[in-house]
């Protein structure tokens, strides 16, 4: 997965808005104020995605790549190093899951 793709794919949900807030490292996408990723363009290539506590831990225990939401509440937040080793698909799915716990609070 590279940049191009995970761009399209973020901007493709409905209402979705991307800005730098923190700097041109960090590409942030927002629906209605509230951050539903967060991709680290300095180095190698990663998201963090907000996420069900009980599926943030899951998610760690079962892929090396998933780890505890970097400068982010690690309680609902997981980072995920873009290295490959999960399939686009499933890092989609994850996307949705984290614009969807977003758009339900709004």
């Amino acid at each position: 997965m590279n940049i191009e793709e995970l761009r399209d794919y973020c901007n493709s949900k409905p209402g979705a808005e991307e800005s730098f807030p923190f700097g041109i490292d960090t590409l942030v996408f927002k629906k209605n104020g509230k951050i539903f990723a967060l991709v680290n363009l300095d180095g190698d290539l990663s998201i963090n995605l907000k996420c069900d506590p009980a599926l943030a831990l899951e998610l760690r225990e079962r892929h090396p790549a998933v780890t505890p939401g970097y400068h982010m509440n690690k309680k609902h937040w997981n980072t995920i190093n873009l290295d490959g080793s999960i399939p686009a698909k499933q890092i989609f799915s994850w996307i949705d899951h984290s614009y969807e716990l977003i758009r339900v609070k709004h």
